[in-house]
């Protein structure tokens, strides 16, 4: 297995050039350049209670992040169409990542071992990396709760 990334504040994020649920591209670089910070946030599966949460708060809360200039993306493994019932469902107002292959979960080190009821498998671990406008990393956050979650953020950034 190979070694799992631990990326910390004040390292340069991963570049990342991804396509949402609807084919629309997203790129850091172009973000950056355009001086918007970003909140990347993994979640293991779209439509479970605890995603549904975590979703639905950075949706609560959209109107004050885009004031701090924060876009919002949410990554998982899941397909375009369980992004767009997800998206729908729950009214979101920020695009959810293709990342079918996992390949920006490793580039982020959030595709880890993991385990329940005594077995260990490989999955998501529910991560958040906000990035600002010079490309640096500004929270890093493996494994967070889902509850709470994004007010800590905020509190964190000193965003009102």
């Amino acid at each position: 297995m190979d070694e799992i990334v631990n990326l910390e504040i004040g390292q340069a994020a991963p570049k990342f050039d991804c396509v949402d649920s609807k084919g629309n591209s997203h790129s850091l670089e172009e973000y950056n350049n355009n001086g918007k910070s970003v909140i990347l946030y993994f979640y293991p599966k779209d439509s479970t209670s605890g995603c549904t949460t975590q979703a639905c708060d950075f949706r609560d809360s959209m109107a004050r992040l885009n004031n701090g200039n924060y876009v919002v993306l949410g990554v998982s493994k899941d397909s375009a169409k369980s992004h767009e019932n997800f998206i729908n469902k729950q009214e979101l107002n920020f695009p959810l990542l293709m990342d079918e292959d996992i390949s920006l979960h490793q580039t982020y080190g959030t595709w880890r071992e993991k385990s329940m009821y005594g077995k260990t498998y490989m999955g998501t671990s529910r991560s958040t990396f906000v990035i600002g406008a010079d490309g640096n990393l500004t929270w890093v956050g493996y494994g967070v709760r889902t509850k709470g979650h994004v007010d800590k953020i905020m509190t964190d950034l000193g965003i009102e």
